[in-house]
């Protein structure tokens, strides 16, 4: 089975910085796109970004600037660090792998931003 292993959320402060790390399963070669969703309360789950597996991205517009979005393709793992964050940051993250088109999800972790 398909295990995505999320960390790295907790309590910031407005400005500061966390750095989300999600490792997929270690038996698989590649896989195609890893990256990060987030729901805040009350609020659909949308995208924050995305990367392939050749390393092209995709961002948020609210995110571009502030977010990274890297991997590391022979371990499986995908990192977001954000910057600059804003209480409008504040959710659950998901972690999402796309693995022979099928999506998998983390069972999240949660980041406050305070003011």
């Amino acid at each position: 089975q398909v295990q995505l292993v999320e960390s790295g959320g907790g309590l910031v402060q407005a400005g500061g910085s966390l750095r989300l790390s999600c490792a997929g399963p270690g038996n698989i070669f590649s896989i195609k796109t890893m990256g990060w969703y987030r729901q805040a309360p009350g609020k659909q789950r949308d995208l924050v970004a995305t990367i392939t597996s050749g390393s092209s991205t995709n961002y948020a517009d609210s995110v571009k600037g502030r977010f990274t979005i890297s991997r590391d393709n022979a371990k499986n793992t995908v990192l977001l660090q954000m910057n600059s964050l804003k209480p409008e940051d504040t959710a659950v993250y998901y972690c999402i792998a796309v693995i022979y088109g099928v999506n998998y999800w983390g069972k999240g972790t949660l980041v406050t931003v305070s003011s």
